[in-house]
This record gives C-alpha cells, structure tokens and sequence, in this order.
C-alpha cells in the first residue's frame, strides 16, 4: 500500500506546482485525487501519514496560511514537513504555528529560490529535482 502524503502548497509559481507534480508521480501517489492542492486545500487532511506544506512568501504568514496551519494536528496529519520558497523567518514562523498544534514537524525546512520567467512554463532543472527528491526521501525515512 502506498504512503498515504499530501503535497499542498501556498504560491502562485508554476515551479511550485512542478515539484508537486513531480513529487506525486515519483511516490505513486495517483491513486489519490487530492494528493496535491493549494491551500487551503477543497478537502481536508485526515489521517494523514504525511503532509509536505509548500509555501512562497517572505516573513509572516498571512491569516489564511496560518489558520490552515493552526488546524493541522495529529487526527489529521501525522507528521508535517514544510518547503519554503522565500526566507528563514516564514519557516520560523511555520514552525510556531505546528509545534502549538503538536504536530510532529519532521526534518528540517527546505529553503529553495523558485525564480523563474513564467513564460519558461515552470520546468524545475536537475538539481532542483534531485535536491527536492533528496528532502521528500529523507522525510519518508523519519516518519513516525
């Protein structure tokens, strides 16, 4: 059976919805029509194994980025891992509003810089892909 995840992300970035494409098809997750979404996501999360949260933005969350966060706890997520497309302080933050709910934050926060023109539709080179790949594994790896 496979891992029961959820990629949901917070951006307008087309890079940002590659990397959860690409997460669903490399983890198989295409039996699940709500594998990936934005947040706040149409159906809820409930006993999720994992969620990987994906967020653009700098310093504070805005009010609908953080009451999803607020509500993520353990009936409905498992354990949370969170990519961040912007700086320390956004992760930071993050960070505070899960470890309130006492969801188990695993590994450490992916900080990534999706630049980008939009009109290159999006594509994430090499590196991004191996370096994204690398993060969701070893995340996998410290379930709980």
């Amino acid at each position: 059976m496979a891992l029961k995840m959820r990629f949901l992300y917070y951006s307008s970035k087309s890079k940002m919805k590659a990397m959860a494409e690409l997460v669903k098809t490399e983890f198989e997750l295409t039996q699940n029509h709500n594998a990936i979404d934005i947040i706040p996501p149409a159906y809820g999360c409930e006993n999720e194994r994992l969620v990987i949260l994906a967020v653009s933005g700098k310093g504070e969350p805005d009010d609908i980025l953080r009451r999803f966060c607020l509500e993520l706890n353990k009936k409905s997520a498992n354990n949370v891992a969170i990519l961040v497309d912007g700086d320390e302080k956004m992760g930071q933050k993050l960070l505070e509003c899960l470890s309130t709910t006492g969801t188990n934050v695993i590994g450490d926060v992916l900080y990534v810089k999706l630049g980008g023109l939009p009109f290159l539709g999006g594509k994430l080179n090499d590196a991004e892909k191996a370096t994204l790949l690398n993060w969701v594994n070893g995340a996998i790896a410290n379930l709980k």
